[in-house]
């Protein structure tokens, strides 16, 4: 059979096994047949099917697949879609293969692009560094480290959200290094900020160093960091930056994270803005209060301070 049929064959068989609530012995064959069959682009829904009906039962055919994918690279699995979706499958059942996870966070896969090569691996990476965190891999952090030291930022962001998500205050040290070496993009940045806040609070004085002296993308992604994490504290700290900052696009970031606070010193503050601010001010408070569109009272009171100020810019946003 010629391979497009083949692959016409197995996502139809896949279509139909989809439509099914509770699966035949028959059908979890196919499923199996097409994890040892050539048509990788069949492994993404096959995979998700897996999950969604548990079939734990094919977990060494998931790793046999992914094995036979990374011996044969971008060949056979261009864009690494298929070893991602394996593993993404086994991070899913909470099933995890701590020699599958290490075989993937190490992984690279060059494929030829105009004027050079790119790495497609980076998001089978960060998805193995969360799976040996998740099979508490007593070396983990060793693999995390070399990971945010990765040439590519999309494996170093995950390897910060990986230490945050192991909650091991034995990783703090990392992420505080690599807070005060810098990277240049953005993302990596804050998932730094965001996974030291989530292993402890006390680390809230190396993020407000940030806010305070760091680029102005640096000093967003602190705020931002700070209010998810509602560090009640930086409510001082972020109203400061916002107030020496003329950067529009910066002054409204710095509102919205204190909205994200969701204490009532920083309610107040916003509700003060629609009251008394500047038009923008009060659009830039208005839009930050948008969170709170389902809290019946601080939404009352954001309604009734536009209608008071009566400007038609803020009216006409609020009915949006």
């Amino acid at each position: 059979m010629a391979k497009s049929k083949k692959l016409e064959l197995a996502l139809e068989q896949i279509r139909t096994i989809q439509r099914q609530e509770i699966l035949a012995k028959d059908d979890v064959v196919v499923l199996q047949r097409i994890l040892k069959g050539r048509q990788v682009i069949a492994f993404l829904p096959t995979t998700k099917l897996i999950v969604r009906h548990s079939l734990i039962q094919l977990i060494p055919d998931l790793i046999s697949a992914f094995q036979k994918l990374l011996d044969k690279g971008a060949k056979a699995d261009p864009g690494c879609k298929a070893k991602w979706a394996i593993a993404n499958a086994l991070y899913q059942l909470e099933k995890p293969n701590t020699d599958l996870f290490l075989s993937g966070i190490r992984y690279t896969q060059p494929e030829p692009v105009y004027g050079g090569t790119i790495d497609t691996a980076p998001p089978l990476r960060s998805l193995c560094a969360l799976g040996l965190v998740q099979a508490n891999y007593p070396y983990v952090l060793n693999e995390l480290a070399d990971l945010l030291a990765d040439d590519e930022h999309d494996a170093r962001a995950g390897a910060a959200r990986a230490i945050g998500y192991s909650q091991n205050p034995a990783g703090v040290p990392l992420l505080r290094l690599k807070v005060h070496i810098g990277d240049y993009e953005p993302q990596v940045m804050s998932e730094c900020f965001v996974a030291l806040l989530k292993l402890s609070s006390d680390q809230s004085p190396i993020v407000l160093e940030k806010l305070a002296s760091g680029s102005e993308a640096e000093q967003e992604l602190a705020a931002i960091a700070l209010g998810e994490a509602r560090i009640s504290e930086a409510f001082g700290a972020i109203k400061r930056q916002w107030q020496r900052t003329r950067t529009a696009e910066l002054r409204s970031h710095f509102l919205l994270a204190i909205a994200t606070l969701r204490t009532e010193e920083a309610i107040a503050f916003l509700m003060s803005l629609l009251e008394r601010g500047n038009p923008q001010d009060a659009m830039d408070a208005l839009t930050a209060l948008e969170i709170y569109r389902g809290t019946t009272d601080i939404w009352h009171q954001t309604k009734r301070k536009i209608e008071i100020r009566g400007e038609d810019d803020l009216i006409a946003k609020l009915k949006r």
